[in-house]
């Protein structure tokens, strides 16, 4: 049997996009590559675990023990739910990543996308696409993050309503999913983990005008989706709501139309079910959203939190460098740096 080499690359991903609270998603052209070898086993090349080495964002931060790193258990998690108890032998995974952590630009669900899919590929096992995302929101519980970072494009997709035994199924702890190792854990342990339903999620793909271009200006801090959710009501008003689903039924249509109107465009990415409750999380985030407008900056169309933040993605055809230095200068007055990128709308998940 000859080497066995493949690349598996995932994009990241904006959610949100204003009023689309955990409903739309965005794939960026910032990409978390996987380039995995597989050897045979030899006298010159015995059996051995995984090896994992990591360049880029996060590199000094990220696990590279494969019984803690989000990827590889997630691989592990879909290949023992085919009945395969172990990663084959003389896996070499190299991870390079793009995607800065804790920024609001889709790591984590990047790489459970990217881990579902090493899964896929390791055990041979062909999953389609549907079911790719059945595992990945067994992992990751909100669908707009994965499910554009494995479709691509602008993306809206929700979580189905499923009977009372694949409901419970759905619902099971993460921690039953993805398991804490302890150190003395052998291979027999954790064998047995819960099988995803069939159907989990539901998605369809948004027209992209191509003129469009994003914006994503990155404060140097990081901020947990965990903590930027613990600031959110548990209710709305109704006239919020109405508020949000009157401009996302505007939105995904206009974000496809030529050329973007960006009168319709920035009234239509307003928000007042997230971005306002986490203002206080994020010194600027109001200047910057009301301060930098279409009038102010020709090219402009529409400026919002991107997901959890603190990233600020700016939805534009012209005038980059401007939306962004000035976003610079604003967040600056506040004590903070921020970093930016001109990034383009791409397709969602390779395997090469």
């Amino acid at each position: 049997m000859s080497q066995r080499t493949f690349t598996v690359r995932v994009p990241a991903t904006s959610a949100n996009i204003g009023p689309g609270f955990d409903v739309v998603g965005l794939s960026l052209s910032l990409w978390l590559t996987l380039k995995v070898t597989i050897t045979p086993s030899s006298a010159e090349s015995p059996p051995s675990p995984p090896t994992l080495s990591y360049t880029g964002e996060g590199a000094d931060e990220v696990p590279l023990d494969a019984y803690k790193n989000l990827t590889t258990r997630v691989a592990l998690y879909v290949l023992r739910c085919h009945g395969i108890p172990k990663f084959p032998s003389n896996v070499s995974i190299h991870v390079d990543n793009q995607i800065p952590f804790g920024r609001g630009l889709g790591s984590s669900g990047a790489a459970v996308i990217a881990g579902v899919i090493l899964g896929s590929e390791l055990g041979q096992l062909n999953l389609a696409q549907s079911r790719v995302l059945d595992f990945a929101l067994m992992v990751e519980r909100h669908p707009d993050n994965v499910t554009a970072a494995l479709v691509g494009g602008f993306v809206g997709s929700y979580l189905r309503e499923l009977d009372a035994v694949a409901t419970e199924a759905a619902s099971v702890p993460l921690s039953e999913v993805l398991p804490e190792y302890p150190p003395d854990a052998g291979e027999e342990w954790g064998l047995n983990p819960p099988q995803p339903p069939i159907g989990i999620g539901h998605y369809v793909r948004f027209g992209w005008s191509r003129a469009i271009r994003a914006v994503a200006i990155i404060p140097r801090f990081e901020l947990s989706t965990a903590k930027a959710r613990e600031v959110l009501p548990t209710s709305y008003s109704r006239k919020d709501l109405v508020f949000n689903l009157q401009r996302l039924a505007v939105l995904t249509t206009a974000l496809a139309q030529e050329p973007p109107d960006p009168e319709l465009i920035y009234e239509a990415m307003k928000d007042r079910v997230h971005q306002p409750y986490r203002k206080t999380l994020i010194p600027g985030l109001p200047e910057v959203t009301s301060n930098i407008t279409p009038l102010s900056h020709p090219g402009l169309l529409g400026i919002c939190l991107s997901g959890a933040g603190p990233t600020i993605l700016a939805l534009a055809t012209d005038g980059y460098e401007k939306i962004a230095e000035d976003a610079r200068i604003i967040f600056r007055e506040k004590g903070i740096e921020v970093d930016w990128k001109l990034l383009d709308v791409v397709g969602g998940s390779t395997i090469s």
